[in-house]
């Protein structure tokens, strides 16, 4: 067994497996036992009270962040025609139809965010295995596909940090918050949006506890669970 440095072990010693946690607490605690050189993610994870077999469970959706995620967000937008000026003047990086997706045919892939207008689906529709699996196809029921009036606000969101949420083959989402180096407030702030965000995106066939448990933790620290009435309580829905 690997052995771990006396940094970590004493990260560990600051998470009691058997308590849990209200939100400040949790993040506080979760920074202190950042013991890496780099900026750390603070991550979010949900056990959640639904069963991912079942298409009337399913639990997907977008959390706006109100403080980010800490980083430059990179927008591709997938159009034509007079779409593109509107694109390129609302902030986005990448711009363009089919000359786009040859270049992510050939391997590039170089943006966080990828949107398209109703008409470029059936083009990028190739892409869904290259996309698909890096969480980067654009999707209706995600927002990442808009009509050309709307773009300029769906990259303003994109660019606001913009987290994408999904239920996985075990019933548990996983998201991220920010980065460890933000004050508490603001990772308060933006773990009260992607709960609030969860709660709305309840489905029709959930039965009994949606969210059961819920942990929040750094990249590389241990985990911390949270006390989910004042989880909960965070929400405005």
């Amino acid at each position: 067994m690997a052995k771990h440095g006396k940094k970590h072990e004493e990260a560990l010693k600051l998470a009691d497996p058997e308590k849990t946690y209200p939100p400040q607490e949790a993040i506080s605690l979760a920074k202190q036992a950042s013991h890496v050189k780099f900026d750390e993610t603070v991550e979010l994870h949900l056990r959640m009270g639904v069963d991912p077999r079942h298409a009337d469970q399913q639990v997907r959706g977008v959390a706006l962040l109100p403080n980010g995620l800490g980083k430059q967000v990179r927008v591709l937008v997938f159009t034509q025609g007079e779409a593109e000026k509107s694109a390129e003047d609302a902030g986005a990086d990448y711009v363009g139809g089919d000359e786009l997706v040859k270049k992510i045919e050939g391997g590039w892939l170089e943006f966080d965010v990828a949107i398209a207008t109703p008409d470029m689906m059936p083009k990028i529709g190739k892409l869904g295995k290259i996309l698909g699996r890096r969480g980067l196809m654009p999707n209706p029921k995600s927002g990442t596909v808009s009509q050309a009036a709307d773009l300029p606000r769906v990259i303003a969101d994109a660019r606001k940090g913009r987290v994408e949420f999904k239920l996985d083959k075990t019933a548990i989402i996983h998201t991220s918050l920010g980065k460890a180096s933000f004050e508490d407030e603001k990772l308060l702030e933006n773990l009260a949006a992607v709960i609030d965000a969860v709660v709305r995106a309840k489905p029709s066939g959930a039965k009994g506890q949606y969210i059961r448990t819920a942990s929040l933790a750094t990249s590389m620290g241990p985990g911390f669970r949270l006390d989910l009435t004042p989880t909960l309580d965070l929400t405005t829905a």
